[in-house]
């Protein structure tokens, strides 16, 4: 089983309208569909540059707003994912239930259909300045081309929480990052390398470029795609497939064998997933 993913480096910048946030999406779509991509990923918090739209008071926008803008970031997704028959993870958009903001990741299907992952470890940053919370669980969401998980940021730092994501059968983990310095950056892109070396998966990862300047804590960005595979033959040797420029507006594009993931684990230089210690440390287990 062979897909294509595409990443965009989406360049976060000042804008007026919900209008001219559409078009800067419908561009990386209709570049992605140009490369004939089956998964394309956006950034966490990507959403954010709607915060810098003028208000009616001349004050800028806080996080808390973000959550009225809901409905037309679905209805937007929804219409591209339906019209280019794509799977797109759109990133990340706030959400707000029961009075709490969650970040929460979305994959929009072909047919219509939106699934949900909330990030599940959330920053100092995202607790302190925004009062987010944590998500109470993990998905893993079949499609035609194989079982993928949506792990946030922070989430790919914990090696346990990817485990389960694999025990629960994905190949592909999309991680949609937005980091602010090369500190944060190297934190996700490290930690995506350690996870695809555990599992042997795939990881497909990619982060917020520019700047907002009215929007607290989205001032700097520090971001690149990257397509991460296992360390072994057949894959490159650096587990690389593919990467963007540091911090310029791009898409990245590449092509995944899920059988190369099968071989590696049957018969690899090193079958990390079936070398593990269950007698020692355990699995997600089925209920």
């Amino acid at each position: 089983m062979k897909l294509r993913v595409s990443a965009v480096q989406y360049h976060l910048h000042s804008i007026s309208s919900f209008e001219e946030f559409r078009a800067r999406v419908e561009h990386y779509v209709k570049t992605a569909e140009e490369y004939g991509t089956e998964f394309l990923l956006f950034p966490e918090f990507f959403t954010t540059q709607l915060l810098s739209i003028p208000t009616a008071s001349g004050q800028a926008a806080g996080i808390g707003e973000l959550p009225k803008y809901t409905e037309a970031y679905r209805a937007l997704f929804r219409e591209l994912a339906g019209s280019t028959g794509m799977h797109i993870i759109a990133g990340t958009h706030v959400l707000e239930r029961e009075g709490r903001l969650y970040n929460v990741a979305h994959m929009f299907y072909p047919d219509g259909t939106v699934v949900e992952q909330p990030k599940l470890h959330i920053t100092p940053t995202e607790v302190n300045e925004w009062n987010m919370n944590a998500g109470d669980g993990l998905s893993v969401f079949p499609t035609s081309k194989g079982t993928v998980a949506l792990l946030t940021c922070y989430d790919i730092e914990f090696p346990e929480i990817v485990r389960i994501a694999k025990a629960k059968g994905a190949d592909v983990i999309f991680c949609p990052s937005c980091t602010d310095d090369r500190h944060g950056f190297y934190r996700v892109r490290y930690t995506s390398h350690a996870r695809a070396v555990e599992n042997q998966v795939y990881v497909v990862t990619t982060g917020t470029v520019g700047s907002l300047p009215t929007v607290d804590f989205m001032r700097g960005n520090y971001g690149q795609a990257a397509v991460i595979t296992p360390n072994d033959i057949p894959f490159p040797p650096r587990g690389i497939l593919v990467e963007g420029e540091i911090n310029q507006d791009m898409i990245v594009t590449a092509d995944l064998d899920l059988s190369l993931l099968y071989e590696v684990r049957e018969r690899g230089s090193v079958t990390t997933w079936r070398d593990r210690r269950t007698d020692l440390y355990t699995d997600w287990k089925q209920g």
